[in-house]
């Protein structure tokens, strides 16, 4: 049992730079990014073929920049062409499939058994023990939520989340939206790859599928931690990203330990999750509307009965 929570909680963390991504793109520049998927592989084929060819440190930033450019594509597509968000994503992750499979050298699997990866060299470290990878992953995580915040903090991070507030009170300011959007998007793609990277480096493999509805779990995730801690500050939105991916993953696990569905049904047990996430807020506040409803009418019966 300790061994799969420890797994969880490995998981959790490197996901985590999903949902994070997800909270940049979708919550603060109100852009449903569907680039996600494609951008995920993205990452890990990058990363995976570097490490192949002995360079397991330099795949990271690789990996990230080549997020950059699936970011500028899709904010190309969105704000200098008129695609409209979603289809630009869209249009950007198909285009990727085949970039990936180029980056895999057209296999739709790569392996990197018996080869280093940034996880075997920190374990050589001898820090952290038994708990190398999860205190790897969650070293990355932090530093990279710590740098979102900072980022979101400047006057250009400042001006990225007023786009999305306002685009054209962003407009009257002088800010060119085009601008915000794309720096925006690339970012919120670089963490993605990021993500695909540190994956592709812990489980030793990459596969053209490995992305497949990735952003509908990393909105699930976002989801689940804001129904945590809320939605009120940057902060607590960086935060939200990361305790809802371990939240999610410790779900996960408690499936498959329990055995209460097989592991052929766990896409299933995954929509139960996101409908459960997405329809909670939406149910808190039609029950905290039903208990205000009811005070209201033992007040006006109180009232009553006095007069």
């Amino acid at each position: 049992m300790l061994h799969i929570l420890q797994t969880a909680l490995e998981l959790g963390f490197l996901y985590a730079l999903v949902p994070m991504a997800l909270f940049l793109s979708f919550r603060v520049l109100d852009i449903a990014d569907m680039t996600t998927d494609g951008c995920f592989v993205l990452g890990t084929a990058v990363s995976v073929t570097m490490a192949a060819a002995g360079h397991p440190f330099l795949a990271i930033p690789t990996a990230m920049a080549a997020g950059v450019c699936a970011g500028f594509v899709t904010a190309f597509l969105q704000t200098r062409l008129g695609v409209p968000s979603i289809l630009a994503g869209i249009v950007t992750n198909m285009g990727l499939y085949t970039i990936n499979l180029m980056v895999m050298k057209w296999s739709a699997n790569v392996s990197l058994l018996k080869t280093a990866t940034i996880f075997t060299l920190f374990q050589q470290t001898g820090i952290g023990g038994q708990w190398y990878e999860a205190l790897l992953a969650g070293a990355v995580v932090i530093l990279a939520g710590v740098l979102l915040v900072l980022f979101l903090g400047t006057r250009l991070g400042l001006s990225i989340r007023a786009t999305g507030d306002n685009i054209d009170m962003v407009r009257a300011s002088s800010v060119n939206p085009t601008f915000t959007i794309t720096v925006g998007l690339c970012v919120a793609n670089a963490l993605t790859a990021l993500s695909g990277a540190m994956v592709g480096q812990y489980q030793n493999t990459a596969d053209i599928n490995g992305g497949t509805g990735i952003v509908v779990i990393g909105l699930a995730c976002l989801i689940i931690g804001e129904t945590v801690l809320g939605r009120r500050s940057v902060v607590k939105g960086a935060v939200a990203a990361v305790l809802g991916s371990i939240i999610y993953r410790f779900i996960y696990a408690i499936v498959l330990y329990t055995k209460i569905m097989p592991v052929q049904g766990l896409k299933l047990v995954t929509a139960v999750i996101v409908a459960l996430a997405i329809a909670f807020p939406t149910m808190k506040n039609w029950i905290a509307f039903q208990k205000r409803k009811n005070e209201r009418k033992m007040a006006h019966r109180t009232k009553g009965g006095r007069a």
